[in-house]
C-alpha cells in the first residue's frame, strides 16, 4: 500500500471531529424519541376523554403521573445539556486549524523516491543540524524529520508505513473504530424506544413446547402457560420482583380464589414466580382487592399479558403452518387459538369467562343483572341493551341516577360497531369468480368502524316505525270488532268488478265471462304472432345478406362485451396490486380509538383479529390477521389455498376484538370448488399446418439445389 496516499494528523485534532460526530449521533435520535410531548396537548386530550373514560384505571393513573412526575423535566434538562455539548464541540471544530498533509517520508526529507540508504542518512544529518531544537530549529518540524527517517530506515516503521500509511501503526485509528462500533451497538441494542414489546426467546420456546404438547388447551391450562413466561421471573427480567411478604399474602389469595392447581408439580408451573403471577391474574379477573404492594406487581403482570398472548397466537399459527406443510404432528386446535383471544379480552376488561358482558359498563354490579335478564326485557348482551327503546331502557336501569344513566349511555355509545363487506375471488386467473381445486382464493374484507351511538339512533327509528305499525294494527283490530252484518254490507257495496282481484272461492260464476274473453284474446294474439312469424320467415328468405349482417353484428357485440369484461378484470387486478404496494410503503399509525376498560392499568387501543376457519373440523383456513390500524375504514386481504377436492365447503369469516367481550362477529363463507382445467399439451399457437411444413421443406430443398449449382459453377 506504499503507492496509496494517507493523511496523518500530528496535532490530534481528528479526535474532536470524531467526538462531535459521536455526540450528534446520540443527541439527534434521542431528542426525536425522548423529548416530552406537548403537555398542554396531552391535557386537552385527556380532558376530551374524561366524560367517557373518567372512571378507567389507566385514565386515573395517567392524570396522577402527569401531575406528580418530574421525569419530563429531567429529560428536557439532559437533552439540552447534550445539545450544549454538541454545539460546543461544533464551535471547537470550526476553530481548529485543519492542516492535513499527505504523509510521504521522501517529501519530508526532500529526497526522490527510491533514494539509497546512504543518501537518506546524509540528508537526515543535514536537516537535523538545521532544525534541531538545540540549534534553534522548530521542534515539530524536527519530529516530522525524525519520523520520516525512522520510516525509511527502521524495518518495523517502514512496514507500518507501507501497510497503514503511518509509521506508528494503526494505533489510535483502530481504537476509535472499535469504540465507535461498540457505542453504536450499545445504543441501538439497549435503547428502549427501539425494542418495543420484546418477548424473550426462552418464553417463545416455552409457548411452543406446551402448544405442541397440548394442542387442545382449555382456559385454565392456558392461564398456567401464560403466567409461566420468563418475563415474570426476576432472574430473567429485572422489572419482576419477589417480595418477602409474598409468603403471607399469596397463600391468602389462593384460599380466597379456590382451586387453582397449586399442588401441580409440573415445572415451571410449580415455581414461585409462576404461582404468584397466576394468582395475580386470576385475582384481576375476579376483580378482587389486593394489598398495595401486590397491586403494583399485579399491574405489571396484567400490562404484559396481552403482548404475551399475541405471541402465543403467533406460535400457534407457526405450528399450524408447519403441520400443514410437513405433517408428522398435530397442529394446535382452533379452540386453543380462540381461547388465547378470549383470554386477552378477559384480561383487558377484568372479567371472567362466565360473567356477563354488561359488567364492562360503569355502575353495573352482579346484583343489577337480575333487572336485565328478567322475562320482561331479556337483555343479556350489549346489542340487546342498544336495541331497547329509550323508555324501556330507562325503566330497566331505574337503579341508576340521571348522571350515572347518562354516563352509561355515553360509554355504550363509544363502543365500536364494525360493518363487514366481503368479496371472494381468484386473482391472476381468467375467470376470477370460478374457484378451482388448488387455486389461491383471496377474500377481501372491508371493515368500517362506527360508534354504537349511530346504531342506537337507527334502532330508535326502527322502534318508532314498529310502534306506528302496532298502532295501525290496533286500529284495524278495532275496526274488525264491528258487527258481521255491517261488514257484509260493506263488502257487498265495495265488491271490486275487476276479475283479477276476485278470489277463486267466490269467483266461479262471475269469473267465467272474463275467462272466455281472455281465451279469445290469447287466440287472437297467437294468430297475430303466427302471421308475424310467417312474415319474418319470408323476409329472411328474401334477404339472406341482412341475416348475415345481423349475425355479424351480434358476434361483434359479444366480442366487445368479452373485451370489456377482460378490461374490467385487468383494471381491478391492477388496482389491487397498486393497493398492496401502497400498503407496503405506507406506515399507518396504530393509534386507533382508546378502549374503555375499568381495570386495565395502561391505555390500550382497539385492535382486532380477522381470520377464516373451518369450525366443523376446528382448523384454521387462513392465519389470523392482526388489524391494528382500523380507525375508520380498513381493507384486508385473506388468502388461502382452495381444497384439492371438488364440492361445496362451509367456512366462517371471524372478526374478534382483543379488548371487548361480546362484540365478536361470525359470517358464513360458502365455497364451491370446481375441477381445475386440464393443462394443454399442445398450445394452438404452436400448431403448424401441414401445408406450411411442406412449403418450408420445399424452400429448404430449393436452397440446397441452388447452393450445389453455385459450387458447380465455381468449379
Amino acid at each position: 500500500m506504499a503507492g496509496q496516499q494517507f493523511q496523518y494528523d500530528d496535532s490530534g485534532n481528528t479526535f474532536f471531529y470524531f467526538l462531535t460526530s459521536f455526540v450528534g449521533l446520540i443527541v439527534v435520535p434521542a431528542t426525536y424519541y425522548l423529548w416530552p410531548r406537548d403537555q398542554n396537548a396531552e391535557q386537552l386530550r385527556l380532558k376530551s376523554l374524561r366524560r367517557v373514560h373518567g372512571r378507567c384505571l389507566w385514565y386515573r393513573l395517567r392524570l396522577m403521573k402527569s401531575q406528580q412526575s418530574i421525569v419530563p423535566t429531567l429529560k428536557k434538562a439532559a437533552l439540552l445539556f447534550g445539545w450544549a455539548v454538541f454545539l460546543l464541540l461544533a464551535y471547537k471544530v470550526s476553530k481548529l486549524d485543519r492542516e492535513y498533509q499527505e504523509y510521504n517520508p521522501y517529501e519530508v526529507l526532500n529526497l526522490d523516491p527510491g533514494a539509497s540508504l546512504s543518501e537518506i542518512k546524509k540528508q537526515y544529518r543535514v536537516l537535523s543540524l538545521k532544525y534541531h531544537p538545540d540549534k534553534g530549529g522548530d521542534e515539530s518540524t524536527f519530529m516530522r524529520i525524525a519520523k520520516a527517517y525512522a520510516a525509511l530506515t527502521n524495518e518495523q516503521s517502514r512496514q507500518n508505513w507501507e501497510t497503514y500509511g503511518n509509521p506508528d501503526g494503526p494505533g489510535a485509528t483502530s481504537f476509535v473504530s472499535l469504540f465507535l462500533t461498540f457505542s453504536l451497538y450499545s445504543f441501538f441494542f439497549f435503547c428502549p424506544s427501539i425494542s418495543g414489546d420484546q418477548i424473550l426467546i426462552n418464553t417463545t420456546q416455552l409457548f411452543m413446547h406446551f402448544m405442541y404438547k397440548t394442542p387442545n388447551m382449555n382456559m385454565k391450562r392456558l392461564a398456567m402457560v401464560l403466567t409461566a413466561a420468563f418475563e415474570f421471573d426476576p432472574r430473567s427480567n429485572k422489572d419482576a420482583t419477589i417480595r418477602p411478604t409474598d409468603n403471607i399474602e399469596v397463600p391468602q389469595l389462593i384460599r380466597e380464589l379456590g382451586n387453582i392447581n397449586v399442588k401441580k408439580k409440573e415445572p415451571p408451573f410449580c415455581y414461585p414466580y409462576s404461582l404468584k403471577a397466576r394468582v395475580l391474574v386470576l385475582a384481576h379477573l375476579a376483580r378482587m382487592d389486593v394489598s398495595e404492594e401486590l397491586e403494583e406487581d399485579q399491574r405489571f403482570v396484567v400490562r404484559k399479558s396481552p403482548a404475551l398472548l399475541q405471541e402465543m397466537i403467533n406460535v400457534g399459527c407457526q405450528l399450524t403452518m408447519m403441520a400443514n406443510s410437513r405433517g408428522g404432528f398435530h397442529a394446535p386446535r382452533l379452540v386453543t387459538i380462540e381461547n388465547c383471544m378470549k383470554l386477552t379480552q378477559m384480561i383487558v376488561q377484568g372479567l371472567q369467562e362466565s360473567k356477563s358482558p354488561l359488567l364492562q359498563l360503569p355502575h353495573f354490579e352482579e346484583e343489577h343483572l337480575r333487572y336485565c335478564i328478567s322475562k320482561k326485557y331479556k337483555v343479556r348482551s350489549l346489542q340487546d341493551l342498544v336495541s331497547l327503546k329509550d323508555s324501556d331502557r330507562r325503566s330497566m336501569l331505574r337503579f341508576l341516577g340521571e348522571d350515572k344513566y347518562d354516563e352509561v349511555l355515553a360509554v355504550l355509545g363509544s363502543f365500536p360497531h364494525i360493518a363487514m363487506v366481503t368479496k371472494l375471488q381468484v386473482l391472476d386467473d381468467e375467470d376470477s369468480n370460478n374457484i378451482t381445486a388448488g387455486s389461491i382464493v383471496t377474500v377481501t374484507v372491508t371493515l368500517t368502524r362506527k360508534r354504537m351511538a349511530v346504531r342506537t339512533c337507527l334502532h330508535l327509528q326502527g322502534d318508532a316505525s314498529k310502534t306506528k305499525t302496532k298502532v295501525w294494527q290496533n286500529k284495524s283490530k278495532a275496526a274488525k270488532k264491528t258487527p258481521k252484518s255491517k261488514k257484509k254490507k260493506i263488502t257487498k257495496k265495495k265488491a271490486p268488478p275487476a276479475p283479477a282481484k276476485t278470489k277463486q272461492a267466490n269467483g266461479n260464476v262471475a269469473g267465467s265471462v272474463p275467462a272466455v274473453v281472455v281465451k279469445e284474446e290469447e287466440e287472437e294474439a297467437s294468430d297475430k304472432g303466427s302471421e308475424s312469424d310467417e312474415a319474418e320467415a319470408e323476409a329472411n328468405k328474401d334477404s339472406p345478406s341482412e341475416r348475415d349482417e345481423d349475425s355479424d353484428k351480434q358476434s361483434d357485440t359479444e366480442v366487445d362485451e368479452m373485451a370489456g369484461d377482460d378490461e374490467e378484470e385487468w383494471e381491478a387486478l391492477q388496482q389491487s396490486i397498486q393497493r398492496r404496494e401502497r400498503a407496503l410503503l405506507e406506515t399507518k399509525s396504530k393509534v386507533t380509538h382508546p378502549v374503555y376498560s375499568l381495570y386495565f392499568p395502561e391505555e390500550k387501543h382497539e385492535w382486532w383479529w380477522l381470520y377464516i376457519a373451518d369450525r366443523r373440523d376446528q382448523t384454521l383456513v387462513s392465519m389470523p390477521y392482526h388489524v391494528c390500524t382500523l380507525k375508520d375504514t380498513e381493507e384486508v386481504e385473506l388468502k388461502f389455498p382452495a381444497p384439492s377436492k371438488t364440492g361445496n365447503y362451509q367456512y366462517s369469516i371471524i372478526l374478534r376484538s382483543d379488548s371487548y367481550l361480546g362484540l365478536d362477529q361470525i359470517r358464513p363463507l360458502k365455497l364451491e370448488v370446481h375441477e381445475a382445467k386440464a393443462m394443454l399439451d399442445n398450445h394452438p399457437q404452436w400448431d403448424i399446418p401441414d401445408t406450411e411444413e411442406e412449403d418450408e421443406e420445399q424452400e429448404d430443398s430449393d436452397g440446397i439445389e441452388e447452393s450445389e449449382d453455385d459450387e458447380e459453377d465455381n468449379d
